[in-house]
């Protein structure tokens, strides 16, 4: 038998049943499930400096475990001396059991190590049951090593669910272990 994350096993044994019994579901394909996880790095010093760009990727491959690609300016900004089709970020979109694997790793270890942590704010939802919230430092994660970083950034981590509604989705996130602030 292949291996099943801790996540993916508690959704489909007690989430997803508890979930259908709290909004009265007909179905159980009716019940809300994460669709996605997306990561993105806005670099702002890049403009200057390329490497930082390729810093960004590698620190998104380790957190994640799956590689990262560099995203490009779309078009040209003088204010910010920004030209079109200049590395200007990262990005990484997780799914299936690495998504599992990273939302269990966010939850039990990243997030608690935030400096003053209190949980995270529910203001992130979109309406249509996604929730995107920012992370100041990447050095929350463990994979990072402190001795090997360029710069701190931060980044958006963008949970994608079938949710329709917000109080869904909230819900959802909740039966996961996701530490809202009370």
């Amino acid at each position: 038998m292949s291996y099943v994350p801790r996540l993916r096993t508690k959704y489909e044994g007690e989430i997803s049943g508890n979930l259908q019994k709290r909004f009265e579901y007909s179905s159980s394909m009716q019940v809300p499930s994460i669709t996605k996880i997306c990561l993105n790095q806005g670099i702002g010093k890049a403009t200057g400096d390329k490497k930082l760009v390729d810093a960004a990727v590698e620190e998104l491959t380790l957190i994640t475990g799956q590689r990262a690609v560099a995203t490009f300016s779309t078009k040209d900004i003088s204010n910010f001396k920004l030209r079109k089709g200049v590395p200007i970020g990262a990005k990484v979109t997780l799914r299936g059991n690495q998504m599992y694997e990273f939302l269990d790793r966010l939850i039990a270890v990243a997030l608690p190590r935030t400096r003053d942590f209190r949980g995270v704010k529910a203001s992130g939802f979109d309406g249509r049951g996604n929730f995107t919230f920012g992370v100041k430092e990447q050095i929350i994660f463990p994979e990072i090593d402190l001795d090997k970083i360029k710069a701190i950034n931060g980044m958006d981590i963008t949970i994608v669910t079938s949710a329709g509604t917000n109080e869904e989705a909230k819900a959802l996130l909740e039966e996961f272990g996701f530490p809202f602030v009370k």
